[in-house]
């Protein structure tokens, strides 16, 4: 039988997505999902070549017996949304994700925090992430932490968030500076981490090669959309205040008050951490490659054009210029 090209979700050798509620136990024991290709998630390579199996509670210990690696990647953005706080999401969901860990003596655990990371950080998120790395180390010290610095590809909340219409205020005018890292680059990692078991106990800061601001990735973006999105500032404290309103109208998240903390606050890198360097991974340039994730932004009059530096050499090309000396 020939080999098919393209195999969907579920399929033999592909991810596994499970539904699962961080406050029981059982479930988070159970979570199955085969890494593939650099995807990432929560997720355990079976020690078996298995072929793929329906969830039920009463074998789910067996799953997790099976496992040699677990990385777990949840995190959530926006403080208090419905149900569940950062507090939940961060710290008591690694936790359990961790003790699940230990107690059937997986050989690696990967945990997947955030730039920034820091127990005393006046933003919750951050602070929350820096917490949860302490709760994961003191259950398991053998744990890989990755911190990945704000990414960017297709759906991100980086760039597509620039280039959207609804972006328009801002209370720090877009003077927040990181290095944006390409998520493609962050699944390499894993993948590597995940075969070599000299990362374990490692920590590790997956940031870009160039530091930019906001407002800087903001004019790289109204380039190679060919269009000019405004920016207004609003003082912090009253978009503080509109963000958690607008919170409790919608149903989707868009934005938080902790998020305009974040503003405020620069991407630090710790020294002592390791990063692409050490994993043999040289990471792409914001500058490179965001004409494959915003030509959809372009209107039809220019949606075929090449990239925006490409073009204006061509532009430059055009025209002869002449010094008139008299």
């Amino acid at each position: 039988m020939a080999k098919r090209h393209l195999k969907v979700t579920g399929d033999l050798g592909r991810v596994v997505f499970m539904v699962c509620r961080m406050g029981l136990q059982g479930q988070i024991n159970g979570l199955r999902a085969l890494y593939r290709n650099g995807t990432c998630g929560i997720h355990h390579r079976s020690k078996k070549a298995s072929g793929i199996r329906t969830l039920s509670t009463t074998w789910s210990d067996g799953i997790i017996l099976q496992s040699e690696l677990a990385t777990a990647s949840v995190g959530s953005s926006f403080d208090g949304i419905r149900n569940f706080d950062f507090e939940d999401v961060h710290i008591e969901s690694a936790e359990r994700i961790a003790e699940a860990v230990a107690k059937y003596d997986i050989d690696r655990f990967v945990h997947v925090s955030s730039y920034n990371a820091d127990k005393n950080s006046p933003s919750a998120f951050f602070r929350t992430k820096g917490q949860a790395e302490e709760v994961v180390r003191s259950i398991f010290p053998e744990t890989t932490l990755v911190r990945p610095a704000p990414a960017f590809g297709f759906e991100d909340k980086l760039l597509h968030k620039l280039a959207g219409v609804t972006n328009m205020f801002t209370s720090n005018h877009m003077r927040e500076r990181f290095w944006p890292v390409h998520a493609i680059d962050i699944g390499s990692a894993l993948a590597v981490m995940a075969e070599d078991d000299t990362t374990a106990s490692e920590t590790y800061e997956l940031h870009g090669p160039k530091n930019y601001s906001m407002a800087e990735i903001a004019e790289i973006v109204d380039k190679e959309i060919i269009k000019h999105r405004r920016h207004i500032n609003v003082p912090p404290r009253i978009l503080k205040i509109v963000a958690d309103m607008y919170n409790r109208l919608i149903w989707w998240s868009e934005t938080s008050s902790d998020s305009v903390t974040r503003e405020f606050i620069d991407q630090k890198i710790d020294p002592n951490a390791k990063t692409f360097k050490d994993l043999g991974i040289e990471p792409g340039a914001l500058a490179n490659l965001t004409f494959q994730y915003l030509q959809g932004y372009r209107s039809e009059d220019y949606y075929d054009l090449p990239p925006a530096t490409e073009r204006e050499k061509r532009e430059e090309r055009k025209y002869v210029h002449i010094i008139d000396d008299q």
